[in-house]
């Protein structure tokens, strides 16, 4: 996946939630700015796309239809409690 990927399912999700991408990367990286950060094309770690793309996949609402033209990753269960990656709100 690329920032730009991350950055628009960020996007859909606020929107689709009625918050703003602040409120989508404060779930995954504990901070709002990351993926203002990636808009503005700014440099990222390999892991930084990583972990939102594995956070997408394990949180994406099943009311909103994930886009056609992103292949989406598989879940990845948390192996200590045999359940889906979620990050605390």
């Amino acid at each position: 996946m690329s920032p730009e990927i991350v950055t628009r399912l960020a996007s859909e999700l606020a929107a689709f939630e009625g918050v703003t991408h602040w409120a989508i990367s404060q779930r995954i990286y504990g901070r709002g700015d990351v993926f203002a950060r990636l808009a503005e094309g700014r440099n990222c770690y390999h892991s930084t796309i990583d972990r939102a793309a594995r956070w997408f996949a394990a949180n994406w609402p099943e009311d909103l239809p994930w886009p056609d033209e992103i292949e989406r990753p598989a879940r990845q269960i948390d192996q200590e409690r045999g359940a889906p990656h979620r990050a605390v709100a």
